[in-house]
């Protein structure tokens, strides 16, 4: 796929301003228990901020399918000022909603983007079963790890990394579709690191060298994962999926539309250009990033930016003044 004209310049540091003003709004929403409101101020912060930046964005994936919720933030719709290289858009104002509005750690805010027509669409599908590992264990991962038991792909993992499986760390979401899951890898004898949400940024835990998660395993969403490929792929990690519909609706929907469930991709598959940017701002802090801090009219912010392209990892951390304009107004 050729570049499109434009992206000569580092769009990530563009992205990580929008990040940082939606963390910078949603901190003040942490403990308040309003998930539906502080959505929507979640959403309208980007949008606004999305929308000024010199890009001719469209979304790619949206959370209408698994929500069934509809925002300017859905699959379809255009974002930026147009004046820009044409690009697909992924979202997630805030990974880890329920963390948030439940004072818990581990909410970030995200975006990727990537050249127009790379990211995958799966429209009507809502969930996918994934598996993340870093760079080192990248070249060993092969398809036949999804299918195969979880005690296999662990003792390949540690063989890799030189470690013993009693050392490795499994990010898994607490979900009761997770049982079987888990008890297999307590039987390996791994580690699980169980997190109510927040699974774009267990799969960045699971990509980045030297973090304490060695690999992400388990069932989440289908946007959560086309974003998660674009952080994965830029760190040179590697990634599987397959579409795992979670109900009766949710599979014939995707039946209808022609979509292969038995069909394994990679991260590569799934964003198909090393043209891919992608940042992420801390919300409430957590093992990946920091959380915003506020010190009377000034705010902290902990960012990661990552360019595909060169391999770029940038961890920033910002200073606002409260009561300036954003950069973007």
């Amino acid at each position: 796929m050729s570049d499109p004209k434009g992206l000569t310049r580092n769009l990530g540091l563009d992205l990580v301003r929008v990040t940082e003003l939606v963390a910078l709004a949603m901190g003040r929403w942490m403990g308040l228990g309003t998930r539906l409101e502080a959505d929507a101020a979640a959403i309208a912060t980007m949008v606004e901020a999305l929308n000024a930046l010199d890009m001719d964005g469209t979304i790619v994936i949206g959370e209408e399918a698994k929500s069934g919720l509809h925002s300017p933030l859905d699959s379809g719709q255009r974002i930026g000022n147009g004046n820009g290289p044409a690009m697909d858009v992924v979202v997630d104002p805030v990974d880890g909603t329920n963390l948030l509005v439940q004072g818990r750690s581990g909410a970030i805010s995200v975006v990727g983007v990537a050249p127009r027509g790379s990211m995958w669409s799966v429209a009507p599908a809502a969930y996918m079963e994934k598996l993340v590992v870093d760079r080192e264990v990248a070249d060993a991962l092969v398809p036949e790890c999804l299918d195969a038991p979880a005690a296999w792909t662990l003792a390949l993992i540690a063989r890799v990394k030189r470690k013993q499986l009693r050392d490795l760390v499994v990010f898994v979401l607490d979900r009761p579709r997770h049982a079987d899951l888990i008890e297999e890898i307590r039987s390996a004898g791994a580690r699980v690191a169980l997190r109510a949400d927040g699974d774009i940024a267990g799969a960045i835990q699971a990509a980045l060298p030297g973090s304490n998660v060695d690999v992400l395993m388990g069932v989440g969403g289908v946007s959560e994962g086309v974003t998660a490929a674009c952080a994965v792929r830029a760190l040179r990690g590697a990634m599987l999926v397959r579409l795992a519909p979670q109900s009766p609706e949710e599979r014939q929907a995707v039946a209808t539309a022609g979509l292969d469930t038995r069909r394994i991709l990679t991260c590569r598959e799934l964003v198909q250009s090393d043209e891919v940017f992608f940042a992420a701002t801390g919300i409430t802090g957590g093992p990946l990033l920091d959380g915003v801090q506020y010190h009377g009219n000034l705010a902290e912010a902990h960012s990661l930016v990552l360019r595909g392209a060169t391999g770029t990892r940038r961890f920033i951390r910002a200073e606002y003044l409260l009561d300036s304009q954003p950069e973007w107004k």
